[in-house]
């Protein structure tokens, strides 16, 4: 396994170098006219003479061959100089750190809802099989493997803020983000919810929390519908092998024969799909943040290609990536843990 794991790491910048490539030059395809507008207010390019553009172009190396311009971008990179960020009016960087917290916390609350319901109703539905509760769950799973996450976000915010006024949109309340900015509230984790427990405010903890029900719906409910449906057809594999039907035949209680030897194995396959959407989290925060109007790095990503931002889209490109390719070299490192049997090559 060790040589595995050297070399994935190994390959790892090569991964990161083919897709931020991939990005840019997708960019760079918009052309140096649609470019300038990055550096240039749009209202003013109107009143630019052909001159001045070439001028601009110029200044800022849009009339470079994209091979060259990507070079720049790469050497600054490396640096730790990823640009600066249009959308927040101060270097990519910066602006990344300062919402990274909104993401993971987010994504965090996510994982709990999808794993666990996800495996508990996909458990419940194999073995009770063919039975009203099985009929029941997997209506419930493809009704919520139906919804498209932008749509079933719009119909928590309606129903759970614009008629019942329950939950929020946004990070905080105002009142909550003035507590958080005072010099008596520290900043432990960066994580609000975190932070507010740590500092004796619940009232702040209970905000927040609030922010976040509606985001960590939208964002679990098709992913556990998903992990239901694959751990219940793992499930009722294992159920019909030949050392359940033993443990069965010995008389052992079902409780034991479900939990100690059907279940435990059932997980395995399941383990490298919910390691998978675990990774999914972090990119269907682009929509589920924009829905509800948070200040993540998902939503920081969408308003950035909206306004040809392309250094704040290239380091979210780039954070994304690194989530996807690390997240999976761990997932395949714990999956060969969990079954010995499996070698990786």
């Amino acid at each position: 396994m060790t040589a595995y794991v050297i070399r994935r790491l190994l390959l790892l910048p090569l991964i990161l170098l083919g897709v931020t490539f991939i990005v840019f030059s997708m960019i760079q395809s918009l052309g140096p006219d649609k470019l300038l507008a990055a550096y240039v207010n749009p209202n003013m390019l109107d009143k630019l003479t052909p001159e001045q553009m070439d001028a601009l172009k110029e200044k800022y190396g849009l009339n470079d061959f994209f091979v060259i311009r990507y070079g720049k971008w790469l050497l600054n990179t490396l640096k730790g100089d990823l640009g600066w960020s249009l959308v927040g009016k101060e270097p990519v960087k910066d602006a990344l750190l300062k919402r990274l917290p909104y993401t993971i916390e987010l994504a965090l609350y996510a994982i709990f809802p999808v794993i666990f319901v996800g495996i508990w109703l996909g458990v419940k539905a194999a073995v009770h099989r063919g039975k009203f509760l099985d009929h029941f769950i997997r209506i419930f799973a493809v009704v919520g493997w139906s919804f498209p996450d932008f749509v079933f976000g719009l119909l928590v915010l309606m129903i759970f803020y614009s008629i019942l006024n329950w939950l929020p949109p946004g990070n905080l309340s105002l009142w909550a983000e003035e507590v958080i900015r005072s010099p008596e509230f520290r900043r432990y984790t960066k994580l609000i919810t975190v932070d507010a427990l740590l500092n004796g405010r619940l009232d702040v903890f209970w905000d927040g929390l609030k922010h976040l029900i509606g985001p960590i719906i939208t964002l679990s409910w098709l992913w556990w519908a998903y992990l239901l449906r694959i751990t219940r057809s793992s499930m009722l594999e294992v159920l019909n092998k030949e050392y359940v039907r033993t443990a069965r035949a010995k008389g052992l209680p079902e409780d034991v024969v479900i939990n100690k030897h059907a279940k435990r194995n059932a997980l395995i396959p399941v383990t490298t799909v919910a390691g998978g959407m675990v990774i999914g989290l972090f990119s269907g925060t682009v929509i589920v943040e924009t829905v509800f109007n948070r200040t993540g790095v998902g939503s920081f990503t969408a308003q950035a290609a909206l306004q040809l931002d392309y250094a704040s889209v290239m380091a979210s490109a780039l954070f994304f990536s690194t989530i996807l390719v690390v997240g999976n070299l761990i997932i395949d490192i714990l999956y060969a843990l969990i079954d010995p049997r499996i070698r990786l090559g």
